[in-house]
């Protein structure tokens, strides 16, 4: 079964920002480990059970958020890979030497609950982070009624910066200077049913709290991401009483995207 990444996002998951087209001057501060300028693009292989796609990601144009420059990411067309989903429409910038991402993450757990996670300058990287040290965070709840059953959903994204490695190999490449970020979307779903021989609803989970998203970015510095590694999950609990949701039951699907070409010249 497929799962969509709707990283309108975006996302984990995944994100950048100001380039030196908005930033005047050098400033040595300024992390470059995603060239942000107009008309750079990035082209990658999605590999997503066994089934090769591409995908095109690029800087479209700048957007200003709250008296904030920020870039605006497209793709080429409809996105399919984790990474590509998460910077599609979304903006980004650099502050100092953190990229930090507005727009919203999607997920679907089947057509009839399709999820959107709103992030604000949500830290999706850090050139000075520490191993194992955290980035960014945020949690909320969704209310959502599928088929007259009312839905809550409470959710956590999180990344983290996993490791830095002097060089990484990937689709026949050798890197230098990578970070490796770690970013997992945490759900639980409950909603309230009348059970027989109760004369009130009660509240019944469907989704156990779970990582239903883990994901592992490269990033090389000057380049920009070359390789995600992504991994979806899930499985919901039978109802009582033989209810039914129209959402399936459980779902996989391993994922990655491999660096193609870019251009980071401009």
């Amino acid at each position: 079964m497929k799962i969509k990444f709707l990283l309108s996002l975006a996302v984990i998951l995944i994100l950048f920002s100001c380039s030196r087209d908005s930033v005047s001057g050098t400033d040595s501060s300024q992390t470059n480990y995603f060239p942000l300028a107009l008309r750079n693009y990035w082209k990658y292989r999605v590999l997503t059970n066994a089934i090769t796609q591409t995908d095109s990601l690029y800087v479209s144009n700048d957007t200003t958020i709250n008296n904030k420059v920020y870039k605006k990411f497209k793709t080429r067309n409809t996105p399919i890979g984790f990474f590509s989903n998460s910077m599609n429409k979304n903006a980004a910038r650099i502050d100092g030497d953190k990229i930090l991402l507005t727009g919203s993450i999607g997920f679907n757990f089947g057509s009839a609950l399709p999820l959107n996670l709103s992030i604000n300058d949500y830290t999706i990287f850090q050139e000075s982070a520490s191993n194992n040290q955290d980035l960014g965070s945020v949690s909320g709840s969704i209310n959502q009624t599928v088929q007259n059953y009312p839905l809550t959903i409470n959710y956590t994204l999180k990344s983290t910066n996993i490791e830095s490695l002097p060089t990484y190999s990937s689709n026949g490449q050798v890197y230098t200077d990578v970070k490796k970020i770690k970013t997992v979307l945490n759900a639980k779903i409950t909603t309230s049913l009348t059970v027989a021989g109760i004369p009130f609803p009660v509240v019944v989970t469907i989704l156990d709290q779970q990582d239903v998203v883990t994901s592992y970015q490269y990033y090389s510095k000057t380049i920009g991401m070359v390789y995600t590694n992504t991994t979806i999950s899930y499985r919901l609990n039978s109802l009582p009483g033989g209810a039914t949701l129209p959402l399936p039951s459980s779902g996989s699907q391993t994922q990655e995207e491999f660096l193609q070409n870019y251009d980071v010249s401009h």
